[in-house]
């Protein structure tokens, strides 16, 4: 069940990383973070500003080709950052091939175009919904399911 949807409109690429490293300083081991959003509308932007927030150092591109990277964090502290790209994949076995639930126990996984995916991953993930408007502005919704995302997106949008 999910709780109140929020958006938010960001006008420029640098709010997008930004909105995304702000967003990367509240998950943790075992968070689910699903982007969804069609081509172009900024999910590997918010990837890169997410793996920011984590600590991560290096360059954060889309996973398209090798479907998931691994991120770690600079300090070597967990949580490490998986980041999957969805996109390829025929389907449920797919996902499950990965075993990004495994992952979970020491990393945050964000999972582009993980709708209708991933969600079974974990009982409680986040679903950010991103929209480029035709004067390139993006709105994200946020869409949290699960008890945990409340106070965390409190914090995250003040």
């Amino acid at each position: 069940m999910s709780s109140a949807l929020q958006t938010v409109e960001l006008p420029e690429e640098s709010d997008t990383v930004q909105f995304g490293r702000r967003l990367g300083a509240v998950l943790r081991a075992g968070d689910l973070v699903l982007l969804d959003g069609p081509l172009g509308a900024g999910k590997t932007a918010l990837a890169r500003g997410i793996a920011a927030g984590m600590g991560v150092t290096g360059v954060v591109t889309s996973p398209t080709f090798v479907i998931a990277r691994v991120h770690r964090p600079a300090s070597g502290a967990p949580p490490a950052l998986v980041h999957v790209d969805a996109y390829r994949l025929a389907g449920l076995d797919e996902i499950d091939d990965l075993d990004l639930d495994t992952d979970l126990t020491d990393a945050a996984v964000v999972v582009e175009w993980g709708e209708g995916l991933a969600e079974r991953l974990a009982d409680a993930y986040l679903l950010l919904r991103i929209r480029r408007r035709d004067d390139d502005v993006r709105e994200i919704t946020l869409e949290p399911h699960g008890e945990t995302w409340a106070p965390r997106l409190a914090e995250l949008l003040s």
